[in-house]
């Protein structure tokens, strides 16, 4: 029997930005994989674009694969020519609330905290191809095993181990982790307890080619009385929503005659769908784990928690579960986790997905079609139209509002590092590509130099002066850029080493 630091079930981007958080420390990692074949035209142009927003596009930035990412999906990177000064620009796209987009220009810049200009950009739009091509090569880089065609189908756990089932093999690890999508084997085969809401409405999108568009209407998202029907990216992309309850069979391709129904009722038209090339259905459906650890075996990504696609929300979450968890449980396999850590990731992340949660149940409620709906819809779109709702809508879409509750009052503690500049040129993002934590002293007299000697396997430290400090002396980043501790310009070097252990586990003597 094969055996592993770690086996994760799913290679899409969760699953293989976990792989490669756990191969970067230094684990073993299997990554096990139900579909054979890659090149799926569901995770191609124009079918699997998706919009990354500002965590997501951090994380690949820290991990050194932004560039590599820029590349693969034809943008040319030049983001480090735009961020040279200290000016912030506005993003270029902001998201949206229920099809309504607040303008990037109303963004309010001064009113998002500790922001400093970055080569991450605030939104990009990538392919999940691309996405997993990225990926994929720095798993292998890394030493990560990745088997496809392996269907997992059995799952058991003691105390020491976890022995997984696919196929006609098992293999034994430590750890396992479901990113195994939102039917997650994992999840049902360790027990978890999932829970939530039931659908409003079954939502489609398709490939099609239209006899007769010009029936449709002209604008990208579309109301009517009876629904509501999206024109995409490619000529004939066409996505509905149809408030049935959720009735429709899903367990069934749509076939061309129902979508046309569907699109002739949604549209008030007899537009016509002369072929359709690909077509699936989806529900907003919202349900979460209740926790994302049971024993040795833990979830992430649509695994964990499932809604309806309405903002954009679910890869970029899952993307933030993986940063989030990967180092603790690297930590966790290498004997250096202080106690407790671990269960940290269910504690800081499980209300990050509950709260997306919402956020797509808010936007649904508000495109049910009914004349109450459309006045509240009328009010909302006046209040995104406003610098204050703009602000607050990109705040929710791109992340830049989590904070995570590390026990702190301080507004920075719990928050994405600021991307910090040195004198010298050297970035933060670019001290964290390795994994490790990050201490940065900008105090003259490098008065946090002693405190760290003890973690200097863990936590890489960095002192200089810095263009633009925001006020602070010093700053302690864990490996996912969250800031664990910050200090004035005078430090406590006692408050320092007490986040240190805390956060890294006890330093070496």
């Amino acid at each position: 029997m094969d055996e592993f630091d770690v086996v994760v079930v799913g290679a899409g981007p969760v699953g293989l930005f976990l792989a490669c958080e756990l191969g970067l420390a230094g684990c073993a990692v299997l990554v096990l994989e139900r579909e054979a074949e890659l090149g799926s035209p569901w995770r191609v142009e124009p079918l699997g674009m998706r919009g990354l927003f500002a965590t997501s596009a951090e994380a690949f930035y820290r991990r050194g694969m932004l560039g590599a990412l820029l590349k693969a999906t034809g943008v040319p990177d030049d983001s480090g020519e735009n961020s040279e000064g200290d000016g912030l620009s506005a993003p270029p796209m902001a998201g949206h609330f229920a099809g309504m987009e607040p303008d990037p220009a109303d963004i309010d810049l001064a009113a998002l905290p500790f922001r400093l200009p970055s080569p991450a950009p605030d939104a990009m739009v990538a392919s999940l191809d691309a996405v997993e091509t990225v990926l994929s090569q720095r798993a292998a880089e890394l030493g990560v095993q990745i088997r496809r065609g392996a269907s997992v189908s059995a799952l058991t756990q003691d105390e020491n181990g976890v022995v997984v089932r696919a196929g006609d093999h098992e293999y034994a690890a430590r750890w396992v982790v479901g990113c195994d999508g939102g039917r997650s084997a994992v999840r049902k085969l360790a027990g978890f307890d999932f829970v939530g809401t039931e659908p409003q409405f079954t939502g489609y999108i398709a490939l099609t080619t239209i006899a007769d568009p010009e029936k449709l209407g002209s604008g990208m998202i579309n109301r009517t009385q009876t629904g509501t029907y999206v024109r995409m990216f490619a000529d004939g992309q066409i996505g509905m929503m149809d408030f049935d309850g959720g009735a429709f069979d899903r367990t069934q391709p749509p076939t061309r005659e129902h979508l046309q129904a569907v699109l002739r009722r949604v549209s008030g038209t007899d537009v016509t769908l002369t072929e359709v090339q690909l077509a699936s259905s989806f529900t907003d459906r919202a349900k979460q784990a209740t926790t994302y650890r049971q024993g040795r075996v833990l979830l992430a990504g649509d695994a964990a928690h499932i809604h309806s696609p309405l903002g954009g929300q679910g890869l970029n979450t899952g993307l933030g579960d993986a940063m989030n968890l990967g180092w603790k449980l690297a930590a966790t396999v290498h004997g250096t986790a202080p106690d407790g850590l671990l269960d940290t990731y269910t504690g800081e992340r499980h209300p990050i997905g509950a709260r997306v949660l919402d956020w797509s149940r808010a936007q649904v409620e508000v495109m049910r079609p009914s004349p109450h709906t459309r006045a509240v819809q009328a009010v909302i779109r006046d209040l995104i139209a406003t610098r204050d709702g703009a602000t607050y809508v990109f705040q929710k879409v791109s992340g830049s509002s989590i904070r995570y509750d590390l026990g702190s009052e301080h507004p920075l503690i719990g928050c994405s590092a600021p991307d910090f500049r040195l004198v010298d040129g050297t970035r933060l993002g670019d001290l964290m590509r390795d994994g490790h934590g990050v201490t940065l002293d900008f105090t003259t007299d490098r008065c946090l130099r002693g405190s760290v000697t003890g973690w200097a396997d863990r936590i890489r430290y960095v002192a200089g002066p810095v263009r633009n400090g925001l006020g602070f002396g010093a700053v302690l980043i864990r490996p996912d850029g969250i800031v664990a501790w910050a200090g004035d310009r005078a430090p406590d070097r006692a408050a320092f080493e007490r986040a240190a252990g805390h956060w890294f586990g006890s330093p070496e003597v």
